[in-house]
């Protein structure tokens, strides 16, 4: 049995459409996470032949869609937040994180990048006490136990943007309670990617009212 590591994604050539100047540095970023990123525990070792595709490319297509000031719960290997960081240098973008190991990653990667537009907090969303102008998670968790520690982190009128997965409708349903609890109206599913990317990516969007 060959304990060879599978190979390393070639870069899509939809990559450089959607970085543009910014392609070196999610090159950069991307080469990090395939050297590093399962020795640290941040991917699972088959990713490497998928991670532009599943999870680069996947996080970037929702770029257009963030203004203002963003946070980014549960960052973990950079996943949305470090990708659209890169993206979007006009957006200011706080990642959240409460495990050691990865805010150490987020950091390097950050100081690596030089990224301007970006500070780490080593936190549990809960204990951050602030507000953002948009709030996005990534594979986290379900919106109900997500929309309870994103939504108190929107600015009165502030929207949330998840990144969610095909079940996402089942999610919406399944949460119903929860949203009304936490004022979050205005929900709708968005597509990305379509004619695009090899996967489409699902957002959850929606606004959080006081």
């Amino acid at each position: 049995m060959s304990d060879a590591r599978p190979a390393f994604e070639p870069e899509p050539a939809v990559a450089e459409d959607l970085f543009g100047d910014q392609i070196d540095l999610a090159r950069r970023f991307t080469a990090a996470l395939a050297a590093e990123g399962e020795l640290r525990g941040l991917i699972g070792p088959l990713e490497l032949p998928r991670l532009w595709t599943r999870h680069v490319l996947n996080s970037a297509i929702a770029a257009p869609l963030f203004h203002g000031s963003v946070a980014d719960v549960g960052s973990g290997a950079g996943l949305p937040g470090l990708v659209l960081a890169i993206a979007r240098p006009d957006v200011e973008w706080t990642l959240i994180e409460p495990m050691e190991r990865r805010v150490a990653w987020l950091e390097e990667r950050v100081a690596d990048l030089a990224l301007q537009n970006v500070r780490v907090m080593r936190a549990r969303a809960e204990d951050v006490g602030l507000e953002f102008d948009v709030v996005t998670a990534r594979a986290v968790s379900a919106l109900r136990t997500l929309v309870p520690i994103t939504a108190p982190l929107a600015k009165d009128g502030g929207e949330l943007i998840l990144l969610k997965g095909m079940n996402v409708q089942t999610e919406i349903d399944a949460a119903q309670k929860v949203l009304k609890k936490h004022r979050v109206t205005d929900v709708s599913v968005e597509v990305l990617g379509e004619d695009v990317l090899a996967e489409t990516t699902r957002v959850f969007r929606a606004r959080v009212r006081a």
